[in-house]
């Protein structure tokens, strides 16, 4: 009947959303894509950096060392590097820590016990039971146990095993160290500049997904960036790690230590970051709540949530160019000037709420742009103005309220 139809010229009305489906499935797939590809740009410095070092470690300990099996040595150097990126230097000493408790319980309960399935347990268990016991960290609990299980495995057929072992966790935790700080030391504010893109991008983004949602009053979508906002640990761990990692390297690596001063304005900007993440959730959520009250919403309130969004924008393009965040600065007292004209124009309580968080929004991304936080707050209150006698319609019969004010932060 429908083949019929379709002869005889009618529409077909499942054609439309076919369409439309297949289209969101092509968006997706290139969303999918794209995320991989910029997971494998990310990876690639750090992947090339492993090989080296590894094939390094290889090389030393075969070569030079005269190790015929040198298999500890580039294992050793690809565990240091696949560690945080900020802590491959306390990795190396853990590692070097653990293969030590793992010799030194191996040796001494093979002396005691012999070889064997029960005493290869045995060994394991006590591994643990004593690194756990002494505070030790989770790699040197791992290194205890792998070391120990190699030391029973191997040590009834490969005679002195401990001695190499010691020696290719040192070349291995070196070369890994060397490949880092010498030879291809990444640049710490590329690293950096790629972990803060999720964090900020996602902050914008909902941001701007808010000041729609108020100026159509779709509570849903609201809603729905509050959710997305709230699952910002992924974002912002990166950013965290990324610091400390860029730490890391201008502190072992001479190529890098010229970056000192721009890296210590980004590692300020960290905390104001977090605060702003935290600060625009409430922002949210209380448009969430005014929109269901049905409060007022005068129409400078989205625009001001959107000047709050395309000023991370800005603060992230400008992080990234090594420039001085004079537009960010400027498109956040724009926000807050906003902000203000809405509350001369009357807004309930959760309006006032929300008021007030893009001014304390405002006043977290000055200070991450490099402002000092007095000079930021007196700045946000300089734009804000003395809107306390400005306000119109019935809410001139009752005594205004106290203009909010961002809480002391920091």
């Amino acid at each position: 009947m429908r083949r019929g139809a379709l002869r005889e010229g009618l529409v077909d009305a499942d054609a439309a959303r076919i369409a439309e489906g297949m289209q969101e499935l092509r968006q997706r797939s290139r969303a999918t894509l794209h995320d991989r590809l910029h997971r494998v740009r990310a990876a690639f410095g750090l992947a090339v950096q492993a090989g080296l070092a590894a094939a390094l470690a290889w090389m030393v300990s075969h070569q030079f060392l005269g190790n015929p099996q040198p298999v500890f040595a580039p294992i050793s150097a690809v565990g240091t590097l696949a560690a945080s990126v900020g802590q491959r230097l306390r990795r190396t000493v853990e590692l070097i820590a653990g293969v030590a408790v793992g010799v030194a319980l191996g040796d001494f309960l093979i002396y005691l016990l012999g070889a064997g399935a029960w005493q290869l347990g045995l060994v394991v268990t006590a591994a643990i039971v004593i690194t756990v016991f002494a505070g030790a960290s989770v790699a040197i609990v791992i290194q205890a146990a792998a070391t120990a299980v190699l030391i029973v495995t191997l040590s009834p057929s490969t005679q002195n095993l401990e001695i190499p072992r010691f020696v290719d966790a040192f070349v291995g935790g070196g070369i890994a160290l060397l490949v880092t700080a010498i030879l291809l030391p990444l640049n710490p504010l590329r690293v950096i500049n790629r972990a803060a893109r999720p964090a900020l991008d996602l902050l914008s983004e909902q941001l701007d997904v808010c000041a729609e949602a108020l100026r159509t009053r779709d509570r849903g979508a609201a809603q729905q960036a509050l959710f997305r906002l709230r699952e910002n640990k992924e974002e912002l761990n990166a950013l965290s790690e990324a610091i400390e990692g860029a730490k890391e390297t201008i502190t072992i690596s001479p190529a890098r230590w010229h970056r000192r001063s721009e890296l210590t304005h980004y590692a300020e900007a960290a905390e104001p970051i977090d605060r702003a993440m935290r600060n625009s959730g409430t922002l949210i959520r209380r448009s969430v709540t005014m929109i269901e009250d049905e409060e007022p919403i005068p129409e400078p309130m989205p625009d001001a949530v959107a000047h709050l969004a395309e000023s991370v924008r800005l603060l992230r393009h400008e992080f990234a160019a090594g420039e001085e965040p004079e537009q960010a600065r400027e498109r956040c007292l724009r926000a807050v000037s906003e902000a203000g004209r809405a509350y001369a124009m009357g807004v309930g309580f959760s309006g006032s709420v929300v008021i007030a968080q893009v001014r304390t929004t405002a006043s977290d991304l000055m200070v991450a742009s490099g402002v000092d936080q007095d000079e930021a707050n007196r700045l946000v209150r300089q734009a804000f103005g003395d809107h306390e006698q400005q306000r119109t319609g019935p809410a001139e019969a009752a005594p205004a309220p106290k203009p909010p004010t961002a809480p002391p932060l920091g």
